[in-house]
């Protein structure tokens, strides 16, 4: 296709929107395996599990094992949706029809905007690092230039960024598979030139929670925000070959992928490393198991595997943003050049998303104390904003699809409308434990603030007849 605008698709009976026409379908099933497997290790696994573990001990186990219910459910009812109405606009479809498009609007903004701060935010980790290898060169050099190589990726064909997507999350996943088998092996007793540590490190030094309920609740609130970044193979599924197909599959695996690098990884380090270890906090937690059992290197290896889980959730969150965009500007809900496609690429949106990740890199340099923290706060709790719309837009959808079209329930949420409602109030419960912890509430009202300003914004729109409603 060559360049066009992206249009406004008609309005289907049931209120669903059209997946964005033109949008190239070059995903082949191999990528959304791999983005889904992937996608669940990030940056925040290998280096902010430290906090948790210093704030709640060996409880963090608990800790990760709840956040990670609550995101099963939530991964459970988004894949539910998204593999009977695949889009690239993903929830914020699925808002729109069961709300209107104020919803839509609200929550793809929302999204975009928190999609576009963290590609300025992994470009200053990716920095970090090289400069640490590479002592005296300029860190925005290095910034420039991982925005600069990922907006080339996506501005080329679907499929460049499927691949990239591809070797950095089987690398990730390689990494993560090593680090686990390591470390049951010595745990058992069976490395070579180390002991069984047993459960010392788990019963001694004030216990399993060292420091009781308030610790589990920081690390709980910590381990939440790890697991950002699961949303986007639902958007990634709309231009794939087999986009039902693969939704299933992948919403199907979500279980034991959480269970095995999240849940596993906490219990391998905290049975391995006292929790209260400096090292746990300042060099990683996954650098000091390595360092603890004297893996040679365990530093500059670990140094590698974080660079490459930065530069993957850069490349994932350019994509995302982009075709996050696009399909609201499809939907009427933002400037149409933004959605114009290139042989089936939204480039506008690319750079823009791009040029935006940029200035908050810039911020950071221009007013860290004052601009970058409010933006950091700002987008603080916007991934729990976006799961309360999959959860309240999948108890709406799912009685409609049932009357409208149950053929297309090819994942069903487990125990409906039980459980929704459950993932409904841990929620909640998430909001209310950040308003009680000091440095959690600024977050959370930032957050809010935003959310309702957008939401205002889109009342006026859809009130207005500009923003289409469902």
């Amino acid at each position: 296709m060559s360049r066009t605008t992206a249009p406004a698709p008609a309005d289907r009976k049931d209120g669903a929107t059209a997946p964005v026409e033109g949008l190239a379908h070059g995903l082949k099933q191999r990528h959304l395996s791999m983005i889904a497997l992937g996608g669940v290790i990030g940056a925040g696994l290998f280096v902010g599990s430290g906090t948790g573990i210093a704030a709640a001990g060996p409880s963090i186990v608990i800790a990760y094992a709840l956040s990670g219910v609550l995101v099963m459910l939530v991964m459970r009812m988004l894949g539910e949706m998204s593999a009977a109405n695949p889009a690239s606009g993903s929830f914020s479809v699925h808002a729109e029809r069961a709300f209107g498009s104020w919803a839509g609007f609200t929550s793809g903004w929302a999204f975009w905007f928190l999609l576009c701060v963290a590609v300025g935010l992994e470009a200053i980790g990716a920095a970090d690092i090289m400069t640490d290898w590479l002592p005296g060169t300029p860190e925005w050099a290095w910034v420039a230039l991982f925005v600069a190589a990922f907006c080339a990726t996506n501005l080329a064909a679907v499929k460049n960024f499927g691949e990239f997507e591809f070797w950095f999350a089987a690398l990730k996943v390689g990494a993560i598979v090593l680090f686990l088998g390591i470390g049951v092996l010595a745990i058992a007793g069976l490395l070579p030139g180390t002991d069984s540590p047993g459960t010392t490190n788990l019963t001694g030094d004030g216990g399993f929670f060292p420091h009781g309920s308030e610790g589990l609740v920081v690390g709980l609130l910590a381990s939440v925000f790890a697991y950002g970044g699961l949303e986007t193979v639902t958007i990634a599924a709309a231009e794939s070959e087999q986009p039902v197909q693969g939704v299933a599959k992948a919403v199907r695996t979500a279980m034991w992928r959480i269970a095995l690098f999240y849940v596993g990884s906490m219990a391998v380090i905290v049975t391995l490393v006292p929790w209260d270890a400096e090292e746990v906090t300042e060099k990683g937690p996954y650098v000091a198991a390595l360092n603890h059992l004297g893996i040679p290197g365990a530093g500059q290896i670990m140094d590698v595997v974080i660079l490459v889980a930065l530069l993957s959730a850069m490349n994932a969150n350019v994509y995302g943003a982009s075709r996050m965009a696009c399909s609201l500007v499809a939907r009427g809900q933002g400037p149409r050049a933004l959605g114009r496609l290139s042989h089936g690429v939204p480039r506008p949106a690319v750079l823009v998303s791009c040029l935006v990740g940029f200035g908050c890199v810039l911020l950071s340099h221009w007013s860290p104390d004052r601009a970058f923290v409010w933006l950091l706060n700002t987008i603080g709790a916007i991934i729990l904003v976006v799961w309360f719309f999959i959860a309240a837009s999948q108890l709406v959808l799912r009685r409609r699809t049932e009357r409208e079209a149950p053929e297309k329930l090819v994942v069903r949420m487990w125990a409906f409308p039980v459980l929704t409602w459950a993932a409904l109030a841990g929620m909640a419960a998430v909001f209310v434990l950040m308003a009680r912890e000091e440095g959690t509430r600024v977050q959370l009202y930032s957050t809010g603030a935003l959310t309702l300003l957008l939401a205002a914004i889109g009342f006026v729109r859809q009130r207005a007849g500009r923003g289409r409603t469902s």
